[in-house]
């Protein structure tokens, strides 16, 4: 559990990188800010809903009734080799005040999940008979921490019923600290269509398919800056996944394959919240919940894994490629 709690702060963490930095774009006007705020997040959350979409499954072969399995699920999703989504170009002619302050027009600025550095813009204008002018260092992401990957982890239980059928649910209990809420549920169901077959029991090898829904809310807290004070600033990230997979897998007594191929679909909502007060610059405007931010995500993806099976301890492992690929790692306890 202690692990399970640790990843969900690490999450969230993801999700609320540099915000120090990236309330000061407020000092650049409302819609400048929302502008590169979209830029920023959107890579981020698409990782996150293909996160959130693995882990249903370690087998094709469903429980009979009454069986069960308890597991921790944890997810690594890997944005390593992705320099498409660590960074995206800042074109200072689609934005109202902001500009670069080498005298570029356009150049690759880090997202969340990226690692540039030290990138200066500023915004500039005419404040009574004065001109006024506000320096701001963009903020930079998490590859600059050497973090390349965006976890998850949850608890997850597996339950037989009627033949061929299992009902899935996974949580994670919620988690509060000072700066950061997390929450998440999900339910699933598989469907084993091999146990329609009369030779089902000498199978070699077992048929399914399975739909899992998961939802997660969360929250984080950031500090204010010595450019925009405040209260209450926080965001407010809410994520709903869809996973469709058909599985295939072997059964055999100890060690088991499986594969599959499928489909997800997501959508997060990022709410920034709290007053902002920009103190300096040229635009001193108060903003109150200025703004919502909303990513949609979805593509097919295969995926390979193993299953060790010993008495009522089993451990299973799997790759998925995908948009995200993803590393899924189970320690499961069950009866079947």
């Amino acid at each position: 559990m202690k692990y399970v709690s640790l990843v969900g702060v690490l999450f969230i963490s993801v999700t609320g990188f540099s915000q120090s930095n990236l309330n000061e774009l407020f000092a650049a006007g409302i819609n400048d800010a929302e502008k590169f705020s979209d830029s920023y997040f959107g890579p981020v959350s698409e990782g996150a809903i293909y996160s959130l979409a693995n882990g249903w499954y370690n087998s094709a072969d469903s429980k009979p009734l009454g069986g069960f399995e308890i597991s921790i699920i944890g997810n690594m999703t890997s944005f390593k080799n992705r320099e498409d989504k660590k960074t995206f170009v800042l074109n200072t002619a689609d934005y109202e005040n902001l500009q670069f302050l080498d005298g570029s027009t356009s150049k690759p600025v880090s997202t969340a999940l990226g690692d540039l550095e030290g990138i200066q813009v500023f915004v500039e204008g005419e404040v009574g008979p004065i001109t006024s002018r506000q320096e701001i260092e963009l903020p930079t992401g998490l590859a600059s921490e050497n973090i390349n990957f965006i976890p998850s982890a949850f608890l997850q239980l597996s339950v037989g019923l009627v033949k061929g059928l299992e009902v899935k649910a996974r949580f994670l209990p919620k988690i509060n600290t000072e700066d950061v809420a997390l929450g998440l549920y999900g339910a699933g169901l598989q469907y084993d269509f091999s146990k329609l077959l009369p030779a089902d029991k000498i199978l070699p090898v077992a048929l399914s398919a399975v739909v899992g829904y998961t939802h997660l809310n969360a929250s984080y807290d950031f500090t204010d800056s010595n450019i925009v004070d405040g209260s209450d600033q926080k965001i407010e990230v809410d994520m709903n996944v869809i996973s469709m997979q058909a599985v295939a897998s072997t059964k055999l007594p100890v060690i088991n394959f499986y594969g599959a191929i499928g489909y997800i679909s997501g959508k997060s909502t990022t709410d920034v919240l709290g007053t902002y007060q920009v103190q300096s610059g040229p635009f001193q405007e108060t903003y109150i919940n200025p703004f919502s931010l909303s990513k949609k995500a979805s593509g097919v993806t295969g995926t390979l894994g193993a299953k060790l099976k010993l008495g009522f301890f089993r451990l299973h492992a799997d790759y998925s490629l995908a948009e995200f690929n993803n590393l899924t790692v189970g320690v499961n306890f069950g009866f079947r």
